[in-house]
């Protein structure tokens, strides 16, 4: 069986695409959708996400300004930022970049963030409408692996969906999205660390998301004849004295068995700034803290 790759880098391209029209729209009327990305220390995988984004907000001609803050930076002045960002109607998304130092209670941060600005739909209010079936602003890691599928004409109807990890930021939210009528109405199986016979659950997905953060663990004998994987994993391993990224998949052991795959890099990780600019774009609608009182 030949394997396809399910490409982000073309997906991501066909949703710039259509972004066009609504930015150009948007900027005839003098809005210029606005993100504030703030990044908290140097990790390196977080300064790589936010270069990238910044590149493309700025090749797309719209508005981000970067907070960059010290290792040491106190929760108080963090969420002190936070709140002038709420309040700043040019801004109409925030984006705290994770993981936070641990001096930090992330939850703390991140629910302080206005919901109508939450462009990475991680606020309870936001998780709760996802959670009952009408999300506002949808994850973007989760809403970009709905739009690969839909890009290369996968259909979940009816179908068996095997989500490995279960992370508010990808598994479950990604188990709630394909299980919805309207965007899936597939059946979902959502396992983890505590799961009992992963592999026998694994076996039963027609479709298969890896989101637990383990280099290369799913290998063939994860998986049956024909199955589509999603792999969300993006590891950094050292190989033959040379630094390489890797998913969660070993895509070597199960390019021929599986019908389909999302590649590591430029499967998922392209996906998840195309809809953070999506989000963004959709954000400057939302009125201010100030507008509701």
């Amino acid at each position: 069986m030949e394997t396809s790759i399910l490409s982000g880098i073309e997906a991501s391209k066909a949703l710039y695409s259509s972004l066009e029209g609504r930015i150009s729209n948007l900027k005839n009327h003098g809005i210029t959708p606005g993100l504030a990305a703030v990044l908290v220390g140097n990790n390196p995988a977080s300064e790589i996400y936010v270069k990238n984004k910044t590149k493309k907000f700025e090749a797309l001609g719209l508005k981000t300004d970067l907070f960059r803050l010290n290792e040491d930076v106190s929760e108080k002045e963090l969420l002190s930022l936070i709140e002038k960002l709420n309040f700043d109607d040019d801004i109409h998304g925030i984006l705290v970049q994770l993981p936070l130092p641990k001096h930090i209670d992330s939850e703390k941060v991140l629910n302080a963030i206005v919901p109508t600005k939450d462009v990475d739909g991680f606020h309870p209010e936001n998780a709760g409408l996802l959670s009952i079936g009408k999300p506002r602003f949808i994850p973007c890691t989760p809403k970009g692996m709905m739009f690969i599928l839909k890009h290369f004409n996968i259909d979940l109807n009816g179908k068996h969906v095997v989500v490995i990890g279960r992370s508010n930021i990808v598994g479950r939210p990604i188990s709630i999205l394909t299980s919805l009528k309207e965007l899936g109405n597939a059946t979902v199986t959502l396992c983890h660390s505590g799961t009992k016979d992963l592999k026998y659950h694994s076996k039963q997905a027609d479709v298969l998301v890896a989101a637990l953060g383990s280099p290369e663990f799913v290998d063939a004998s994860f998986i049956k004849d024909g199955v589509c994987i999603l792999d969300v994993g993006i590891n950094r391993i050292e190989r033959n004295g040379k630094s390489k990224i890797v998913g969660d998949v070993n895509q070597k052991s199960v390019s021929g068995k599986a019908s389909s795959l999302t590649p590591v890099p430029k499967g998922v990780g392209p996906m998840t700034i195309a809809m953070l600019v999506e989000n963004t774009c959709l954000l400057y609608t939302s009125p201010s803290p100030r507008d509701r009182g």
